[in-house]
Order: C-alpha cells, then sequence, then structure tokens
C-alpha cells in the first residue's frame, strides 16, 4: 500500500480554509482563467496567495488547475498566467492540453504537472508517454476498473504518482470530454462553461414524425435519461487503498464549505483508521456511511471501479439532489462577552438547535442562545445571507468549525 493522499475541492479561500483544518493532505483550485469550473467562484491571484500560504503553514500542498482544452487565442494567455504562478508557487499544475503542458514546463519548470482527467488517461502506455514529457502524476480516465488501474501501476515507474476520482458527481461524457453543452447553448464544457445539460428532463421524437415529442414515463415530470448517481468509495476504502493508487480525489470545486468539511473529515478518518488497524476501520464503518449521507449527493454508485455500471448506476425520475443538513455558516474569531463571529449562510433563530460540526468527528448539539449583528443589536433570527453576526451558542468552539441544522423530514 502506498501513502495515500486526500485531495480536496476548494472553490474559495474560504472553503480552502475548511478543506485544510478537516483533514486534506493537499487542495486543488481553480484561478480566473483556464479551468474548468468557470462559474465556480474560483480564486483571484491575491486569494490563490493567501491560500497557498495557509495551507503551507499547515503543511498541505495547493494544486492549480489549467486543465480547459486550449484553442490558439488562449495560448499567449497561459503563458501570461503561468507566470503568475511561478511568482506565487503551487505545488503542482493539473493540466489536460498537451500544449499548455509545454509552456508550463518552459515558464515554470519548478512546479509539478499533473495530467488532467480530460487527457484520458486510460493505459500505462499514456502514463509512460507523459512521464517521458516530465508529468509527475497523471489523474486516471473515470472509465477505469480497480484492476485496469493495478496493472498500470505494474507497468509504469514507482515515482509517477496515479491520482483518482474516488467520490462525487459523475460526467455523463467519456473523461468529462463532453460536448452537449456546446451544442444545446453555445458554452463549451471544456473551456469551463458546462450548463450540465446531463441533468435536463428529455423526451424523444420518432424520425418520421418531427414534432411530435414522447415523454419517457418515469414518473409524471419525465425522464432524466443522462443522470448518473454520485461516485462514494468510502464502503470499498480498502480495494482503493491497496489498488496502487497515490492520490485519492474529492469532486466538487463548487460545492458549499459544509459539504467538503463534511467528505474531508470523513475520509481523513477512514484513511487513518485504516491504516492504524483494518478492523478499526470496520467498525466504525457505519459512522462513515452516516456521515457521508449527511453531504448532498444525488445516491452513490461505485462507478467503473469493478466492470462497466449498469443502468442501476443512473437515476431516471428527477434530477434532484438528497440534502440532510443546511449549511449555516463558519466559526470565526471570539470577542471579549465570549461570543462568536459567523458570516451566515442560511437563515437560523434564537432557540433554534443546530450543530456545531469539528474536525476531529465531534458533533455537538447546542441551542443557540443570543444572536447579535454587527453593531451589537440583539436579534431573534439571521435572514439575511452573508451577514456578518455574533452568536452564543453556550459552547466552546475553534475558528473554522462548521455550523449546521438538520432539515425536517418531508412526508
Amino acid at each position: 500500500m502506498r501513502e495515500p493522499e486526500l485531495l480536496v475541492p476548494a472553490s474559495s479561500l474560504e472553503v480552502l480554509k475548511v478543506a485544510v483544518i478537516f483533514g486534506a493532505d493537499a487542495v486543488y483550485i481553480g484561478g480566473e482563467a483556464f479551468g474548468l469550473r468557470a462559474k465556480a467562484k474560483n480564486f483571484s491571484l491575491e486569494d490563490m496567495k493567501e491560500g497557498i500560504e495557509f495551507a503551507h503553514e499547515h503543511g498541505v500542498k495547493v494544486y492549480v488547475t489549467a486543465n480547459i482544452l486550449a484553442h490558439n487565442g488562449d495560448l499567449e494567455g497561459v503563458r501570461e498566467y503561468f507566470e503568475e504562478m511561478r511568482r506565487i508557487c503551487p505545488d503542482a499544475l493539473i493540466i489536460a492540453d498537451p500544449g499548455v503542458f509545454q509552456i508550463a514546463k518552459e515558464v515554470c519548470p519548478e512546479i509539478e504537472r499533473h495530467v488532467s482527467t480530460q487527457a484520458n488517461n486510460t493505459n500505462y502506455g499514456t502514463f509512460n508517454f507523459w512521464y517521458q514529457l516530465g508529468a509527475k502524476r497523471v489523474v486516471t480516465a473515470r472509465e477505469l476498473s480497480l484492476e485496469e488501474i493495478r496493472e498500470i501501476r505494474a507497468h509504469i515507474p514507482e515515482d509517477l504518482e496515479i491520482e483518482t476520482f474516488i467520490h462525487g458527481a459523475m460526467c455523463m461524457s467519456y473523461s468529462g470530454r463532453c460536448l452537449l453543452s456546446n451544442y444545446m447553448t453555445g458554452r463549451d464544457a471544456n473551456r469551463g462553461a458546462c450548463t450540465h445539460p446531463c441533468r435536463w428532463k428529455y423526451s424523444i421524437v420518432e424520425e418520421s414524425r418531427p414534432g411530435e415529442y414522447m415523454p419517457v414515463y418515469e414518473n409524471e415530470r419525465g425522464t432524466f435519461i443522462f443522470n448518473s448517481k454520485d461516485l462514494c468509495m468510502i464502503e470499498q476504502l480498502p480495494d482503493i487503498l491497496n489498488s496502487g493508487i497515490d492520490s485519492l480525489k474529492i469532486e466538487g470545486r463548487m460545492k458549499t464549505a459544509l459539504y467538503v468539511a463534511t467528505v474531508a473529515r470523513t475520509y481523513r478518518k477512514a484513511i487513518d483508521d485504516y491504516q492504524k488497524d483494518p478492523e478499526l476501520y470496520q467498525k466504525n464503518l457505519p459512522w462513515y456511511q452516516e456521515q457521508i449521507s449527511n453531504c448532498t449527493y444525488r445516491q452513490f454508485t461505485t462507478g467503473f471501479f469493478y466492470g462497466k455500471p449498469s443502468d442501476e448506476a443512473q437515476i431516471y425520475d428527477n434530477n434532484t439532489y438528497i440534502q440532510e443538513y443546511v449549511y449555516l455558516g463558519i466559526v470565526g474569531e471570539k470577542d471579549q462577552r465570549g461570543y462568536y463571529s459567523i458570516e451566515q449562510r442560511n437563515k437560523f433563530s434564537v432557540g433554534e438547535e443546530i450543530e456545531i460540526m469539528k474536525p476531529d468527528g465531534q458533533n455537538i448539539q447546542v441551542v443557540v442562545k443570543a444572536i447579535y449583528d454587527d453593531q451589537g443589536n440583539a436579534m431573534e433570527s439571521a435572514p439575511h445571507p452573508k451577514q456578518k453576526l455574533w452568536i452564543d451558542l453556550g459552547a466552546e468552539m475553534d475558528a473554522y468549525d462548521i455550523l449546521r441544522r438538520k432539515e425536517a423530514v418531508k412526508n
């Protein structure tokens, strides 16, 4: 078993800090250009610099995505962007395009180059090709089984690292290289602007009856024929850890701090428990399963790891997420009164029972005793998103603890 790295996504500086505190070994982020999540908040160069410094202070690495499939007009901008990267020194650049890879090699050779899953890395010949060009790591295509990954490990150099997605949303297209968004909306998924038409509702049209739309009834709303379940390998973690994979990657650069904290904390504990004692992992498996179910998700699948997925990996009757908890905010500093600052994310009220989620695995039930605005005025509730508040929960907290509330069960 190789020493596993837990690689966690971050959509913003705030989420990066949460990922670091809640157990990531490395965090991957996107800048304001050349990544594949144009709709994510992404990082300014100033935030990126601060995030890298924060992560390095905690012994955590930061990788920056530059994984668009570039057109001619992108190349000069890529060169300028990599000059900036050279100044702020992330630990690696994640790249899909060979031309972009070569520019990174010329401009900032001291920064590691990782080859993105977008490059369709499905065999050991491809891994060796990228290694000879100077890649430190290659991300497997999502279509590979664990058996194929083990075979790749056996045919590549020991110092070439393998990174694999083990949790998160699955794309219906091959390794995420989709043309559907471009065709239907003019927004190119391969240049960071995917509109996710795979989650839309569809009908069928028979060739000789143009204009006659026939719904494929899964329920009264139609069917969602491209909508995959989310990947989750928490129950199969021993197989992942013994497959030759170096970096265990979580998907989700557009997710909330609550999602990132929950997934990072759960996989961190599962990895550490298994390395300490496989029986401890088995004993705590129900806890991991419960914690992962607290995330926002679509239902779970093991993807391609055990062979080609069946129709059971798809969700045909809806495109909605399951959400068991509401994200309320991140704990900040403590003042002389003993109150804690929070930038609120969703409404909560005095007298309401909420939960403090801590990096060590504790979930502490508390009652909101008092809420004050930034001028010290008492409030009965916190209805305005991103409002700066001071709260009394009658409990000791630490910076970057997460506050959440369990959703009411809907009948």
